[in-house]
């Protein structure tokens, strides 16, 4: 069975940075592409960003892009999301997702894998 732990959220002042992390266990890491989604109170839950299972491929939502990069360890089985100029907007639940497939998916009902969720809050 797959497990995504997400760490890393708290609360931070706007234009400030937080890094999300998710560990992945009970699977081989390499055999998934991941995303992060993130759910806005009393909002559904939205696509972040995604990469690929090589990590060569990402991809972001156009009210993170240029702001937010995902990466991936392969070797350590963690996936992150390095979140810069953070804006009270982006306050959200951080769930991260895992899918064990090579095609790219931004719809959450494609994801069969997901984390608990961590909390992230930007004051103003």
């Amino acid at each position: 069975q797959v497990q995504l732990v997400e760490s890393g959220g708290g609360l931070v002042q706007a234009g400030g940075s937080l890094r999300l992390s998710c560990a992945v266990s009970g699977m081989p890491f390499i055999s998934l592409s991941m995303a992060w989604f993130r759910q806005p109170p009393g909002k559904e839950r939205d696509f972040v960003a995604l990469i690929s299972r090589s990590g060569g491929i990402t991809d972001y939502s156009g009210f993170v892009k240029g702001r937010f990069t995902i990466s991936r360890d392969n070797a350590k089985n963690m996936m992150s999301l390095q979140m810069n100029n953070l804006e009270p907007e982006d306050t959200a639940v951080y769930y991260c997702a895992a899918v064990e497939s090579s095609t790219l998916f931004a719809g959450s009902p494609n994801y069969p894998y997901w984390g608990q969720g961590t909390q992230v809050t930007v004051s103003s």
